[in-house]
């Protein structure tokens, strides 16, 4: 049950709300733990004011927040529409990242088809919606011949939930196939036309710079941005994402390029890791750790109790200046047999995993802001005077409360009107999960 009532009425003031000061443009007051007091005056679905508390217009419904949270819109920049909620039909056998890749190819082999992609990705982004989230990318499984019907049924999905959720898709494919002249240019072309990115695997080699090369270069010609999976192990030895930066700066590269899990970066000697930092700082790459999928993963013998958290060095990251943010990755599917892409269940997550508290000031900017602005939509994921009443109200009002429950009871909003936050049954998967 909701914690309050919506007024009817398109013109009205959410009275007494409290907004993380990292989510909000042009309002200053005074904050505690980077939260401030404020009223917010929404007109036809817009946000047309942001006022100091018991300030808005007095003929104006209010529905009074007692303090509650409001949130814009979330981001959730690292997905995987195309796999999710496989596991019930091919579940991985041993929790292990072999184990993930094995039975991810069997399924894909034997059941990706049009209609079976498209069924789990509309599943997945009712349960998105329903949870609030308005900006996604997704990483879509790109080897022939998947990359065409993925990226077909991917087109029809963005233009079905356009006004709903914006979505974004890279190419996922081993870059151990870059030289396949034929597949490569194929897989060009269909990003192009997508208006897509180029993404990848990277993997220690010998050719690797050769590699990367040839991915920097098709993208700089095609005017794509990139998006790859980086250093997903715990080896040490282990460390792409030093080619990489070098590669994008050797290229002098344009466009935008982002990385996600990093996870070895968190093995290296100090001096190691900090050397590379620096280097991505440089060449202006973007992070993103997926705290959750790296926690599954990441150091799972069997028997054996596991020793780190799988995740990158964020905060060294961020203290660089490098981009940083976090996301859902895997739902359901062999790579991490949970989640539900609920940010609010990742950024908890997070802030536990990556020790993003005390303070905890600006740690919403990594499910908002910060991401919206990786995914080159800095308009998105923010509550600006002028911006659409995209928001999520919370019952929680002090960040002990928020991080504390899953925020089941939040109201989201959309253009000023509350949503039906019905999640969809898992039941609708059964057609084709127990086919």
């Amino acid at each position: 049950m909701a914690f309050v009532t919506l007024p009817e009425s398109s013109n009205f003031v959410l009275a007494n709300a409290t907004l993380a000061t990292v989510t909000v443009s042009g309002y200053k007051a005074q904050a505690r733990e980077g939260l401030v007091k404020a009223d917010i005056v929404i007109a036809g679905g817009i946000v047309s004011a942001i006022l100091a508390p018991g300030t808005a217009p007095a003929e104006l419904p209010k529905t009074d927040l007692r303090d509650g949270m409001v949130w814009p819109g979330f981001a959730d920049m690292h997905t995987h529409l195309d796999k999710g909620h496989i596991w019930e039909r091919q579940p991985n056998p041993d929790g292990s990242f072999g184990g993930a890749l094995g039975a991810v190819r069997a399924d894909r082999e034997a059941n990706w088809s049009p209609e079976d992609v498209r069924r789990r990705m509309e599943f997945s982004l009712k349960t998105a919606y329903a949870h609030g989230t308005t900006l996604i990318r997704t990483h879509l499984d790109s080897l022939a011949p998947q990359h065409r019907i993925s990226f077909e049924v991917f087109r029809q999905v963005r233009d079905d939930w356009k006004g709903r959720i914006s979505l974004q898709a890279a190419a996922l494919f081993p870059l151990d196939a870059i030289f396949d002249d034929a597949y490569f240019a194929d897989l060009i072309a269909t990003v192009v036309k997508s208006k897509g990115l180029l993404g990848g695997v990277t993997q220690l080699s010998p050719d690797l710079d050769a590699r990367l090369d040839r991915l920097i270069r098709a993208a700089a010609d095609n005017g794509l941005d990139i998006d790859l999976h980086v250093d997903e192990t715990e080896d040490k030895q282990v460390l792409t994402l030093k080619s990489i930066a070098e590669a994008v700066l050797r290229h002098k590269f344009e466009g935008k390029v982002t990385v996600g899990h990093c996870c070895s970066l968190a093995r290296q000697d100090e001096d190691v890791a900090k050397a590379t930092i620096d280097l991505v700082a440089q060449a202006r790459i973007a992070v993103v750790s997926l705290p959750m999928c790296n926690m599954y993963l990441q150091d799972r013998h069997p028997g054996r109790t596991p020793r780190w958290r799988g995740v990158t060095l964020f905060h060294e990251l961020a203290a660089a200046g490098v981009p940083t943010a976090v996301a859902s990755d895997n739902t359901r599917d062999p790579f991490y047999a949970y989640g539900d892409l609920d940010p609010v269940e990742v950024f908890r997550e997070a802030v536990r995993i990556l020790h993003l508290d005390h303070p905890l000031d600006t740690a919403a900017r990594v499910v908002t802001t910060s991401p919206a602005a990786i995914l080159g939509r800095p308009d998105l994921c923010r509550i600006a005077v002028g911006a659409p009443a995209d928001l999520i109200l919370f019952s929680a009002r002090r960040w002990s409360e928020f991080l504390s429950r899953p925020q089941a009871d939040r109201i989201v909003m959309r253009q000023g009107k509350g949503i039906d936050r019905s999640l969809p049954d898992y039941r609708d998967l059964d057609p084709i999960t127990e086919a």
